[in-house]
């Protein structure tokens, strides 16, 4: 029964790879192999498991992120922040790139919703980096990967969802995302600043008409007089030019103090903290006078479409996971798993392997529903940190939007870019960023204290 388990798992993987919805696919080979093997009366059980996901108060936390990222997109809080940062970094080489890392950052730490994220990027800083002369692969890599930190940079969807699979508190989860989060965006801006030394046809320097006329105004003595109107306007645009930077950074700066603040204090819980974000968010669209009825309409509805999709997926996932167990498939996946040559290296490189390779193919809720529930309880037996392996799992997840061929964050790329960008370039563009996903994977299973030490650090300070 045990190997009909381990069969029942591939053709799970086969049925969805063929395209059909994941609730339904794994709720009807569930039903198949467990009626055939256990029999019907064994889904007794399901109603409970279900009860107890529907009234979960940890999963509350879903539809509000959700709410409070949909809100900020139709808030019109990422156009700013593009068009501000873009100004600010762009006379350095690379500038504009940077500017797109940060901008993805500070949207990740805010909103948390990755397709929103990549797509107005696209629209917005693309055309404005390829029109500077920036190689389109260059261009399309970061914003795809730029676009992919609202997986690891909490509040996360991802990180929620791993800490109800998992069980370790989403509190503890968020506080160990935030140097991983803030390795990647160094290695990031890094990588841009490099590329844009050693090649810089690649990623010049922004110019716009004001910088234009400031390298006019320095070159050309004779003309400085004739010109005097224009630099006291200069000064005059420079001043606005600030207070506008100011305006859009301080809002979402508040908001992630408020949602994170409160989480790390120990003044909120994580569902607490995604009311006051939601709050927040409606704040600020209403600040940037974007909270009309359509918009608000429009995000209640991507909101339902969202939390209902995940939800479902997890009833499927559950009913999965009863039969699984119920063949006595996670004993056989737990005997192969302990006895791997390298013991607990051994684990972590064969499971990272495995999450890392379906992510070609699958999505992050699917593996992080069916593989994650086999493999959490096995690196707990193995004396492993859960929290820690949380954070690897959830880095090793981040990569699944940039690897094709099902990469999500590229089907939203080429969604939303210029007609000339070809799918080729998207690939060509994000493999070194998947690179340096990968070493910061190797970075945290290295060295551990990455992920540990603010948790610690916190509940230290509670304590006191």
């Amino acid at each position: 029964m045990e190997v009909w388990a381990i069969v029942m798992l591939a053709i799970a993987v086969a049925v969805l790879l063929l395209g059909y919805p994941v609730a339904f696919s794994l709720g009807a080979v569930s039903l198949l192999f467990g009626g055939i093997f256990l029999g019907l009366e064994f889904f007794s059980l399901l109603p409970l498991r279900i009860w107890g996901i529907m009234t979960n108060f940890t999963l509350l936390a879903v539809p509000l992120f959700v709410f409070m990222g949909v809100v900020l997109e139709k808030s019109g809080l990422a156009a700013d922040l593009l068009n501000t940062m873009g100004e600010l970094c762009g006379r350095l080489k690379g500038g504009l790139g940077i500017s797109v890392v940060l901008v993805g950052a500070l949207l990740a730490a805010t909103t948390g919703v990755v397709g929103a994220t990549v797509v107005t990027m696209s629209v917005i800083a693309l055309p404005v980096m390829l029109k500077n002369g920036y190689k389109p692969e260059l261009a399309t890599g970061t914003i795809a990967a730029a676009g992919t930190l609202g997986q690891i940079i909490p509040p996360s969807i991802i990180l929620v969802l791993l800490g109800d699979v998992v069980g370790v508190p989403v509190g503890r989860l968020f506080m160990g995302a935030v140097t991983p989060g803030l390795f990647l965006i160094f290695l990031f801006v890094l990588y841009i600043l490099l590329i844009s030394r050693l090649k810089p046809g690649c990623a010049p320097a922004y110019t716009d008409k004001r910088h234009q006329r400031e390298a006019v105004h320095e070159n050309s003595d004779e003309n400085a007089h004739e010109n005097s109107g224009n630099l006291s306007g200069d000064h005059e645009s420079a001043a606005r030019f600030y207070i506008r930077v100011i305006k859009s950074l301080v809002p979402p700066l508040l908001l992630i103090i408020a949602v994170l603040g409160s989480i790390f204090m120990g003044i909120a819980s994580p569902t607490e903290s995604a009311a006051v974000g939601a709050l927040g968010a409606l704040l600020l669209a209403a600040i940037h006078k974007k909270l009309k009825l359509n918009n608000l309409q429009e995000a209640m509805r991507s909101t339902t479409r969202m939390t209902s999709m995940v939800f479902f997926i997890l009833i499927g996932a559950t009913a999965f996971g009863l039969v699984f167990r119920g063949m006595g498939g996670d004993d056989l996946v737990e005997s192969v798993m302990t006895n791997l040559p390298g013991g607990v290296w051994g684990f972590l490189f064969v499971s990272m392997a495995i999450i890392f390779l379906l992510g070609f193919f699958l999505d992050f809720i699917e593996i992080c529903f069916i593989v994650v529930p086999i493999l959490a309880p096995i690196a707990q037996l193995m004396g492993i940190d859960l929290m820690w392996f949380a954070i690897l799992i959830a880095v090793n997840l981040q990569t699944s939007f940039l690897t094709p061929p099902f990469g999500f964050s590229l089907f939203y790329l080429k969604a939303a870019a210029p007609p000339g960008i070809k799918i080729q370039q998207i690939y060509r563009g994000v493999i070194p960023f998947v690179i340096l996903q990968l070493i910061t994977l190797v970075f945290l299973i290295m060295f551990p204290v990455l992920t540990t030490w603010l948790p610690d650090l916190m509940d230290s300070l509670r304590t006191r």
